[in-house]
């Protein structure tokens, strides 16, 4: 059988340990060496032209000139404190590694700068001053902006002071150094604590998760038992933050992939903490029977047939500490629960870092970037082969996502209908996200990080979501529901249909939003219903990644700049093909338009892929080809779209979507809600009620 070093990252447990060895090397001929200045805020390390994050090497000892990825010179503040967080970071990393690496080889040259690069950090932590820079929102750290960062940073550090002691590395002539400063971290720890969840009243922040992690470690390292144990279940403590921070259904309130981890790596932290003590926290469950089981769980629901991972409301795609983060995650999961589910995952998560790697300039010479964590947390026993679980509908009420999945169609669907997410939630209910087999076709577009204009400006607006906006509005923080679900988990719904209808009425003031969407064998119906008090401009949207194939004449281009909003996120969308062929049904006050998209699957790089799209709009509406700011992972790569804008106090948007290059017809009878769909082979019937999409005959 093949260890999980050898399935997951083609190399020996030996291998590994060479490869992270070869790397900690570099850091010690360098003399890298602990920062004498505290931290910024890492957000801010990012190009304000292109808004991507800056490049960062490891293993550089200074910098004071910071570079984009597309060539971009920055220098001076604020790049300078946030490339010092993750300078900060960085080295606390490396103590850790130092901490595997003397475990594995008991080469004192390891042991000994790990100690040393803990006590140099024990020395320095008093001199940084209360953060002078912070924002009045954030808790102030010593050795960054945040004491959230200073938490993330606090509990790598202290990981890697238990590990090195565990493995006879003595700190017994440092205690004068080590226990002020665990004294002083814990004690600016517990004041943070008692500010955000008594003070503050925000017990289920995610910043309250990390704080627990932080006092966990602290804890841990001095042995302090009782406070440990109190922490458990006491005000603020591990259970209340699961009982409230964790939906029933296993999901972090903010309904962002991106906090949910975030959130279930603190709780592993402090369940490794707790183990030490003989307290089993991996199987700790919240008031409603939350549980890190279950958050695992959701996780393996959400992947899409990549093994990749959405980015709902605020969150990234693709950063290499989030990726890892992503391996420690189900690597720690997979040792404690065993669920193979979990394994392609963590295959694409290795895949992820990898790929870094290898954009870095770092893989060829110091192996996968997430090495660390395979040794660390990797366990050794799985199988040798495994597949993604079978992709099938479901529906999670409580934080409101659902996924539709038939067994003969290529496309799925993503839909957000739940809870607005708080400070990290986007204004994009009834949202729908398309997937073509291994391809997202039109995904949520992430978030970029937070010093980027784009944060506020773009990502978190309703026209950048694939649902309807109102009057050049976006949506008012709100959650919608859902009133009809059909599918069954294997894959057997009634006639082997997928459907769900979904209602928004406190989006907009005075508006009723449904939208009703079904999944059969042959495409997706997706059928957009807005009632309004008054009329008002109704825009519905769909961006995508890839091209209008060919954009044939009836794409006619738009000379001016034609200005559709200049707020929440409009001066961001550009108009640049208006569509002229529509054909007018006057029985229904309506028309209809087709074009196919074009992109490059990952299956068959060199064959493009197709999708047709037909639509049936309001006789009166206008199809624009937008493009706008692109995914996260580089806004700079703008995304297409189509935009139909019809001002009225009624309006029913349909669009069918089909795999292939080849366009279904869609009508609309005389009664507004029976909709005929078909092409030469094939032809159904299908009504629309207030519960759904039924199909009415063959």
């Amino acid at each position: 059988m093949k260890t999980f070093i050898q399935e997951e990252l083609a190399a020996t447990y030996e291998e590994a340990i060479a490869q992270l060895q070869l790397e900690l090397d570099q850091v010690i001929m360098r003399n890298l060496a602990v920062p004498l200045q505290p931290g910024g805020w890492w957000h801010q390390y990012v190009c304000p032209e292109h808004h991507t994050e800056l490049l960062f090497d490891p293993l550089q000892a200074d910098a004071d000139v910071f570079h984009c990825t597309h060539g971009c010179v920055l220098s001076g503040e604020p790049y300078r404190g946030a490339w010092l967080v993750f300078k900060h970071q960085a080295m606390a990393r490396y103590a850790l590694q130092a901490a595997a690496i003397y475990a594995s080889t008991r080469n004192p040259k390891y042991g000994n700068w790990g100690r040393q690069l803990i006590v140099q950090y024990a020395k320095q932590f008093p001199i940084y001053p209360i953060h002078p820079d912070a924002k009045p929102w954030m808790l102030k750290g010593r050795a960054f902006h945040q004491a959230l960062t200073e938490a993330i940073w606090a509990t790598t550090l202290i990981r890697a002071y238990l590990n090195l002691s565990d493995h006879g590395v003595s700190f017994a002539q440092d205690s004068a150094v080590i226990v002020p400063f665990l004294r002083m971290l814990g004690s600016s720890m517990e004041q943070y604590h008692y500010i955000l969840t008594v003070e503050r009243g925000e017990v289920e922040n995610n910043y309250t998760a990390w704080l627990n992690a932080a006092l966990c470690c602290v804890y841990a390292a001095e042995q302090n038992k009782d406070s440990l144990e109190k922490l458990v279940y006491g005000p603020g403590g591990l259970h209340e933050h699961l009982s409230c921070a964790i939906r029933g259904d296993g999901f972090e309130f903010e309904g962002s992939v991106y906090y949910h981890l975030f959130v279930l790596r603190a709780y592993m932290i402090a369940a490794e903490m707790l183990g030490r003590f003989g307290v089993d926290g991996y199987f700790l469950q919240g008031k409603d029977g939350q549980s890190l089981e279950k958050m695992l769980h959701v996780l393996v629901l959400l992947a899409d047939e990549k093994g990749q991972l959405p980015a709902f409301h605020d969150g990234p795609y693709e950063r290499l500490p989030y990726t890892r983060e992503i391996v420690e995650v189900l690597e720690i999961g997979y040792a404690h629960f065993g669920q193979s589910s979990y394994l392609p995952l963590l295959k694409a998560a290795y895949e992820s870092a990898a790929a870094a790697g290898r954009a870095a300039g770092l893989e060829e010479q110091y192996g996968n970037p997430a090495l660390l964590e395979a040794v660390l947390y990797g366990c050794s026993e799985r199988p040798s082969k495994h597949q993604m679980s079978k992709m099938i509908s479901w529906k999670l009420e409580e934080i409101g996502f659902a996924r539709l999945q038939h067994p003969d169609n290529p496309l799925a669907c993503l839909l957000d209908f739940g809870p607005h997410g708080g400070n990290h939630g986007h204004f994009d209910k009834l949202n729908l996200m398309l997937y073509d087999g291994r391809f997202a076709v039109s995904p949520d577009p992430g978030t970029v990080p937070y010093g980027s204009e784009l944060k506020k400006n773009w990502y978190p607006h309703t026209v950048s979501h694939n649902t309807v906006t109102v009057g050049g509005q976006s949506q008012k923080p709100s959650a919608a529901r859902c009133t009809y679900f059909a599918a069954s988990s294997d894959q057997q719904p009634e006639n082997g249909k997928a459907s769900i209808s979904l209602e928004a009425s406190e989006a907009y003031e005075g508006a009723r939003l449904r939208r009703h969407v079904l999944l059969t064998e042959d495409w997706v119906i997706d059928w957009y219903n807005v009632a309004l008090s008054n009329n008002n401009i109704i825009d519905w949207t769909f961006h995508f990644c890839g091209q209008v194939a060919g954009l044939s004449d009836s794409w006619q281009p738009i000379s001016a700049e034609l200005t559709l909003g200049e707020s929440d996120g409009y001066n961001y969308v550009k108009a640049v093909h208006s569509y002229s062929e529509q054909k007018y049904d006057f029985t229904s006050s309506s028309k209809t338009a087709s074009t196919v998209i074009e992109y490059a699957s990952d299956l068959d790089p060199e064959q493009l892929s197709s999708l047709s799209v037909t639509l049936l709009l309001p006789a009166e509406a206008r199809l624009l080809h937008i493009t706008s700011p692109g995914l996260a992972v580089d806004p700079s790569a703008a995304m297409n779209g189509f935009l139909a804008r019809c001002l009225d106090d009624q309006a029913d948007f349909v669009a069918v979507y089909r795999s292939g290059s080849k366009p279904c017809t869609i009508e609309l009878a005389k009664d507004n809600r029976t909709l005929v769909v078909g092409d030469e082979n094939k032809s159904m019937q299908y009504v629309c009620t207030v519960e759904g999409i039924k199909e009415l005959t063959k």
